[in-house]
């Protein structure tokens, strides 16, 4: 009987959780759509991002603040799934048009028969910073000391994943000897750290910026800028971008155009205004009440986005390279390089 009663328990604090993760889906995407104008008119195009208040993925929701998407006579609904391997999900299921993720996705898909590309690149580095909880950061000096750790990851499958683990085997750790752990980003990602579940894991802005700020932890990696993804990856790294399935781009070429013509608009915009600036066009709650941390942690990470969507020279072969040295899948694969991303309309935009 107590068995029962406690089976009906977990069940319902289940279902509990799930009401509470869709409604909080939910609000993410009524406060994107709603965007600068959100009147509703014009080529409906539905962008699945992977977490729409991180700063990495930071170009979708102030391209609806500054009404670039409504200028182009776009009627842009953003959605938001706190990893980029779920927007990843949402976008080869058609649930959505484009994904806000890793160009590091259109790799990993192609290998598993699913042909996708990054059609506007919006940087050359990952943004991603490796943090150590304060009380083991005698211990975990560099990836070197990940051998028996718990490390967080946004989703295991996820981009966060993929660099853990590349980290890893570059220094001596095999895969197998460290223990990914799911904790996605923001309070959940503190929370883990703070309580101890994990040692110390990847994450980006504004959790980093909290995370120092509270004192829960330091930085191991930093790779937020060109020279940190060089130091730490051996080139450039192109991360955050728009991608969409290669048959949709091919058949709906002038909506693809107007995308492409917004995004490039908006990181041609960041690359002319200081941090303070962009984060007073963002949604007030993306502060979480403090602005000057807010404003601090967009600057941290401002240097990773190109300003013209252009894909980086040799940016799509350091990713093959991570990605082979810990994926079995990629590792003895043939990837085309040339069908993972395009320039055609970024280069028409920037023309």
């Amino acid at each position: 009987m107590r068995t029962t009663v406690r089976r009906t328990a977990l069940a319902a604090a289940g279902l509990l959780a799930l009401a509470s993760l869709t409604a909080c889906a939910n609000d993410a995407a009524g406060t994107a759509s709603s965007g600068s104008g959100g009147d509703g008119k014009g080529t409906k195009v539905k962008i699945m991002v992977g977490g729409l208040d991180k700063v990495i993925y930071l170009p979708a929701m102030l391209t609806q603040r500054l009404g670039y998407f409504d200028a182009e006579g776009l009627s842009v609904e953003l959605l938001s799934e706190p990893a980029g391997v779920q927007a990843e999900t949402a976008l080869v299921s058609g649930q959505v048009q484009g994904a806000v993720g890793f160009y590091d996705h259109t790799l990993d898909l192609q290998v598993k028969g699913k042909e996708v590309e990054s059609v506007v690149q919006f940087s050359h580095a990952p943004g991603e910073v490796e943090v150590v909880s304060t009380e083991r950061a005698d211990d975990i000096t560099s990836p070197k000391d990940f051998k028996g750790r718990k490390l967080g990851v946004t989703g295991l499958g996820s981009s966060t994943d993929f660099l853990t683990k590349y980290l890893a085997v570059k220094n001596g750790v095999d895969v197998s000897e460290f223990t990914p752990v799911a904790v996605g980003a923001g309070p959940t990602f503190i929370s883990a750290l703070q309580k101890g579940a994990i040692d110390g894991g990847m994450t980006t802005d504004p959790t980093v910026a909290t995370v120092l700020d509270k004192g829960a932890g330091k930085i191991l990696l930093d790779m937020r800028t060109p020279a940190g993804s060089e130091a730490a990856l051996g080139g450039p790294y192109p991360s955050s971008s728009l991608y969409m399935q290669t048959d949709w781009v091919n058949g709906h070429k002038d909506t693809v155009q107007k995308l492409a013509n917004a995004f490039v608009k908006t990181l041609k915009w960041m690359s002319t205004h200081s941090a303070t600036e962009i984060a007073d066009k963002m949604p007030a709650d993306y502060s979480q009440g403090n602005k000057v941390l807010y404003a601090s942690a967009i600057k941290s990470t401002l240097p990773m986005f190109t300003d013209d969507g252009v894909m980086p020279k040799n940016g799509p072969e350091t990713v093959e390279k991570v990605l082979k040295a810990f994926n079995p899948t990629i590792k003895n694969a043939d990837v085309d390089l040339s069908r993972t991303y395009t320039t055609e309309f970024v280069q028409k935009a920037t023309g």
